[in-house]
């Protein structure tokens, strides 16, 4: 059988290992695909979208608002949700009064994490963009202010010495009443329709099988999640991974849709598109 090849990109934290362990080493049937991976951080991968250098990618959903034209989303494969989106941490107490007068380092300019925070705290403008894995230190260091942490930072910040100032994300959730949109899976515009929608049904099946199968993928996760423990692995893996992860649903679209709200009130993007275009499903 003639195996056809797409580029795919993920990030090296659990959540995605996790995911696409079983597709990508072949553990489900892939329909015919085979795949030609690149593993980045976030900001890494939306790059490469914004050069639309992958086939498949995983994206941060504030880039994938200026992408429309050249990839839809996915329906699998999203990390969204409660409780799990981003912190803003900071050696000391500092008071809502004070953030104007605050740097804040963040982990990347195109990440949902920036564009949440631009929304729900305007008034830090004071901005440094550092590699996501860096961020405590910097915080640690007097580099900066405030750090917005993603990832498995959430996990670390306070055995580092560092205090929570904000959950973002639980702002978000508050003011919108939808889940926190943090990234999702996009897929180039110029494929077929239908290599669209088996990817999309391949990258499902995978996510059900990591679940079905916990430990399928463990040593392919560990080889990716660098001095990462055991205990934030899972814990990592638990928080990103869910039921919006198999499809990410109506309560999905809406907090999706109030994003690309938001990035044009935010003059970020000219308007918003009308979403069931843009959905492979």
């Amino acid at each position: 059988m003639n195996m056809k090849k797409l580029t795919l990109g993920f990030s090296s934290c659990p959540n995605d290992t996790f995911m696409f362990d079983a597709m990508i080493h072949h553990k489900i049937d892939t329909e015919g695909l085979d795949f030609e991976l690149f593993i980045g951080d976030i900001e890494q991968l939306n790059r490469k979208a914004i050069n639309s250098e992958l086939d498949i990618t995983k994206i941060s959903f504030s880039a994938f608002t200026q992408l429309t034209e050249t990839y839809k989303l996915l329906t699998a494969g999203a990390a969204l949700g409660e409780n799990c989106g981003p912190l803003l941490v900071a050696k000391r107490p500092i008071s809502k009064d004070q953030l104007a007068s605050c740097s804040v380092a963040i982990p990347g300019i195109n990440t949902t994490a920036n564009l949440l925070t631009s929304f729900l705290f305007p008034q830090l403008t004071q901005k440094s963009e550092l590699l996501f894995s860096s961020i405590e230190q910097a915080v640690l260091d007097e580099q900066v202010d405030l750090g917005l942490i993603i990832h498995e930072s959430r996990f670390t910040y306070e055995s580092k010495g560092l205090i929570k100032i904000a959950d973002v994300g639980e702002v978000w959730e508050k003011k919108t009443a939808t889940p926190t949109p943090l990234g999702g899976i996009i897929i180039k515009s110029n494929l077929d329709r239908e290599t669209q929608i088996k990817v999309n049904r391949v990258l499902e099946k995978s996510v059900r099988y990591a679940f079905s199968n916990p430990t399928s993928g463990l040593d392919f996760i560990r080889q990716h999640a660098f001095e990462m423990s055991d205990e934030v692995m899972y814990k990592h893996i638990q928080l990103y991974v869910n039921e919006f992860s198999i499809n990410f649903g109506e309560a999905g679209r809406k907090s999706i849709a109030k994003l690309f709200e938001v990035a044009a009130s935010l003059k970020k993007i000219a308007k918003e598109p009308f979403l069931d275009k843009i959905i492979v499903s």
